[in-house]
Formats: structure tokens, C-alpha cells, sequence
């Protein structure tokens, strides 16, 4: 294990984020408030451990996929732990764990939160509570990637283990340039909705984190009734449009850059994921076009593709309380937290890839028991799929089961009921924030006991990392070597003193 590499890379994400925790700080000056000064304290100390951390690059500056993925899951829990402090220690969110937790959500773009009343926040936690978002959607190491020259030919560990699907390539040769490609996108799409929000008449304050939480696929809004605030057709498709492109691959972009519409077009990801939105907007639209909305099939239409949009993108924002509408529609939307958004975008969930490989799989085992001698190979974009991807994508799906049924065991000790309970479990996991029942649209997650929101802190880190990074880094397997060679430079070191003493 190449300690002193991580801890080098650790110092950068410090580094990077004092740099972040200043534009908090030039918004409270900006509005005249003095919450401002928490975070600059917080950033100074930050940037001190980062200056101690990374004063000298390590000589040994190789590392594998072992040191990628713990370095990846201890950079989310700094960050986390960071991020919480100016909202704790300025009083704005008086528990630390909830802080915690509400940090948490936000790098992670889950959207769930604690507070009852968001409103009340000040602009600079407001700023940086949605700031969060952004810079966990596409990954503060895929940033330091792009940003930061790391040699030693391994950085692609660090985009493998913080990308979201279940296979991660290079768009370009160089991994830093790949890196800087995803950025240059995403940043592009974020300027270009803020910039259609605020030609609609939204707030530029309001367009700014509305767009931050929508790229990020977060959710956090600045309003208490989230984008049903904003009483405009208009805002909310632009959200409901860039929920469903964030969702996207990003590579479907760089292919389109590159004038190559043919092969963007033919992803055959991008066709489920279309399709499976057209089929549940349908389905929803007319499940509650007379239940809910009176037979106006252009109201059943807009909040069904909003709601549809946010959930399998796991944004979170609603303009409508679904946990009203009838069980159909719910049964859709729960299913829809599980498929969640495609493999290299900004969405969390299972991915729709993954979704594809599980159903290829499942095929070619009912037709092997039918022709034993016959050879059936997974596709996908008319690729071979190698053993190794859907090895991991089964491991995967097996492990989200475990954390699924471990944590809904351990929030029912708070006595809620299990709807609350399972969906709170699959909202915080899937990195989508509203669930059903208390956690709905119109709920959060204030009520639960202390424990329950540390398991849910945990599965919101571990469902944006897709579980194993944090597996990884807390298994006894990791370290199992490093305990032998401490123990053995320990010995060495005695044995030496030993024999100075006998001379």
C-alpha cells in the first residue's frame, strides 16, 4: 500500500476543497451576511492540512486499483466531514450529525434532507449546500485528474473507482484529458440551462443552484416546495429536460462533439433509457390524468414527465407531492429509484447498462438450460462483453441487496412504517433523496434517530461510489498486508536495537 501517495492525493482534495468553500464565502459577502466567515475559517484550516500533505510529492508515485479505491471512498468521507463543519459551527444546522448528513447528501447528489425549513438557511449555506452538488456530480478526483498532472500511469484507477457504471474507458488516450473533456461538458450544459432559467425569469441566484443541483443531479433546492415554487411550465421543463440530459452518458456528448450522430444515436443504453421514460411518463400520465388531475392530460403529461425525469435521474426535485398519486404510479416510481440513470453520467441508481447486462445475462442462462451445447454471448452496442463486467455488475447488484436489506433492518428500530422505512433506504442508496410516506416530496429526513441517519450517511457514500470503494476501505482483507509489514519493520527495528545493546 503506497501510503504516502494517498496521503499526497488526500492533501489535494483538501486543497481543493478550500478552494471551493471560498465561493460561499464571496456570496455571504456579496448579500451582506456574516456566515461568510465560517467558511473561511474552515478553508484556512482546510488548506493548512493540505499545504502540510502535499509540500512534497511523494518519490514512489505508482498506485493500483487498491489505493485508487481507498484513496476515492477517504476522499468522499474528508469531504463530507469538511463540508459539514461551517453549517455546524455557524449554527445553522445545530447537530453535526445532521450536518453530516446534509453535506453528505449533497456530495453525493442524493437530496435528502434534515431540514424543515430551507428557507431559513442564509444564502451562503444555501450557495453552498446546492455548490455540492455540483462537485460531487461529476467527481472532485475526475477534477483533480484534470487539473492536477499526477504521474505513475495508474490515474485511471481513481476515475474507475469514482465513476459511476459499470465499466469506465478513456474518451482520449490520456486519462487527464479525458478527465478535462467530462468537465468541459458538463460545465457547458450547467452555463447553458442557468443561462435558459434565467431567460425565463428565474432569479440568477435561483437559476445558479437550481442549475448547480440539476447538473450534479442532486436535487437540493433553495424554495420548501422544491420547483413547485416556481409556478412557470416553462422553468420546470427546462429542469425536466436537463434532469433527463444529465442523465445521459457523457461519452453520447463527446460522440456528438466529434459529428458523429450515427453512433451517438445507436447507444443502445440510450434507447432503454429513452424508452423506459417514455413508457412510465405514459403509463403514470394516464394512471393519474383522472385520478389526480381531473382529466387535464397536459397537467397529468408535465408532472408525470417532471416526476419521472427527477426520479430515474435520482435529481429529487418535485413539482408535485407523488406520494399522493395512486399505487400504480408510485409501484413505477419506486422501480424507477432502483434503475436510476445510465453509466457514466451524473445519475445514481443501478444504471440502465446494468439493467441491460442483468436481462442479456438472464437470457443466455434460460437459453443455455434449453441448448446446453449452444454458445451465447452478451452484447452490448454490438460489443462483446467481457466475463470480468458481468462478474462485477452480478457482484454489484449482490452487494446493494445486502446494504439494502441491512439498513432497512436497522431504521425499522425506529418504529416507522416500512414504506417509510424501505424507501428512505432506497432514496438515500440510490442517491435519489424523496422516498414514500414521512420521507416523501412533502417529508424529510429530520425524524430519524441518530444511528439510523449514520447507516443512511453511508449508503448515500457508498450508492454514489457504487459500494466498492467503501467495501474496499473497510475491509480487514485491505490492510490484512499492511499489519504484517508494520509488524515486520516493528520486529527489524528491535531486533537492530537489540543487537546495538548487546555490542
Amino acid at each position: 500500500m503506497n501510503y504516502r501517495m494517498i496521503l499526497y492525493l488526500m492533501g489535494w482534495i483538501f486543497n481543493i476543497t478550500a478552494a471551493c468553500l471560498l465561493l460561499p464565502c464571496a456570496v455571504g459577502i456579496f448579500y451582506g451576511e456574516t456566515q461568510w466567515k465560517y467558511y473561511i475559517l474552515v478553508a484556512l484550516v482546510t488548506f493548512a492540512i493540505g499545504l502540510f500533505l502535499t509540500h512534497k510529492k511523494p518519490s514512489r508515485n505508482v498506485f493500483y486499483a487498491k489505493e485508487g479505491f481507498v484513496t476515492v471512498a477517504l476522499s468522499w468521507i474528508v469531504l463530507s466531514l469538511v463540508g459539514a463543519s461551517p453549517f455546524y459551527i455557524s449554527g445553522e444546522i445545530p447537530s453535526y450529525i445532521d450536518a453530516v448528513f446534509e453535506t453528505a447528501s449533497g456530495f453525493s447528489t442524493t437530496g435528502a434532507s434534515i431540514l424543515t425549513n430551507i428557507e431559513a438557511l442564509s444564502r451562503t449555506a444555501l450557495f453552498w449546500r446546492s455548490f455540492t452538488h455540483w462537485i460531487g456530480g461529476m467527481g472532485v478526483l475526475v477534477f483533480l485528474i484534470a487539473i492536477v498532472p499526477l504521474a505513475g500511469g495508474h490515474t485511471m484507477q481513481l476515475m474507475k473507482a469514482e465513476s459511476p457504471g459499470p465499466s469506465v474507458g478513456k474518451i482520449v488516450p490520456k486519462v487527464r484529458q479525458t478527465a478535462f473533456i467530462l468537465y468541459a461538458i458538463y460545465t457547458a450544459l450547467t452555463v447553458l440551462e442557468g443561462v435558459l432559467l434565467g431567460i425565463g425569469g428565474m432569479p440568477i441566484f435561483d437559476s445558479i443552484t437550481t442549475a448547480f443541483a440539476t447538473a450534479g443531479t442532486g436535487g437540493f433546492a433553495i424554495r420548501n416546495a422544491s420547483m413547485a415554487f416556481y409556478q412557470s411550465y416553462y422553468l420546470q421543463g427546462v429542469v425536466t429536460v436537463f434532469m433527463i440530459l444529465f442523465g445521459v452518458n457523457f461519452n453520447v456528448y463527446y460522440l456528438l462533439l466529434l459529428k458523429k450522430f450515427k453512433d451517438a444515436l445507436r447507444s443502445e443504453e440510450l434507447i432503454w433509457y429513452i424508452g423506459i421514460i417514455a413508457f412510465s411518463v405514459a403509463c403514470i400520465t394516464l394512471n393519474i390524468r383522472n385520478a389526480i388531475y381531473g382529466g387535464n392530460t397536459f397537467e397529468a403529461f408535465h408532472h408525470s414527465a417532471f416526476s419521472v425525469a427527477s426520479v430515474i435521474s435520482t435529481t429529487g426535485f418535485a413539482t408535485a407531492d407523488f406520494n399522493t398519486w395512486p399505487q400504480l404510479s408510485k409501484y413505477i416510481l419506486f422501480v424507477l429509484m432502483f434503475i436510476g440513470a445510465s453509466a457514466g453520467s451524473t445519475g445514481g441508481g443501478m444504471k440502465v447498462s446494468r439493467l441491460i447486462l442483468l436481462v442479456k445475462s438472464s437470457i443466455r442462462e434460460i437459453a443455455s438450460v434449453v441448448h446446453p451445447r449452444s454458445v451465447n454471448v452478451v452484447k452490448l452496442d454490438k460489443k462483446r462483453v467481457d466475463h470480468s463486467v458481468l462478474k462485477g455488475t452480478t457482484s454489484f447488484f449482490v452487494l446493494s441487496m445486502i446494504v439494502f436489506a441491512v439498513s432497512v433492518f436497522i431504521l425499522s428500530f425506529d418504529g416507522f412504517d416500512m414504506t417509510t422505512s424501505i424507501t428512505a433506504v432506497a432514496a438515500t442508496m440510490n442517491n435519489i433523496g424523496p422516498g414514500l410516506e414521512l420521507v416523501g416530496p412533502a417529508g424529510n429526513y429530520s425524524m430519524f434517530s441518530d444511528m439510523s441517519k449514520i447507516v443512511m450517511i453511508f449508503d448515500m457514500l457508498a450508492g454514489r461510489l457504487e459500494y466498492f470503494p467503501m467495501f474496499v476501505l473497510f475491509s480487514p482483507i485491505t490492510w490484512k498486508g499492511s499489519y504484517s509489514a508494520i509488524k515486520r519493520r516493528i520486529l527489524w527495528k528491535k531486533k537492530s536495537m537489540f543487537k546495538k545493546a548487546s555490542r
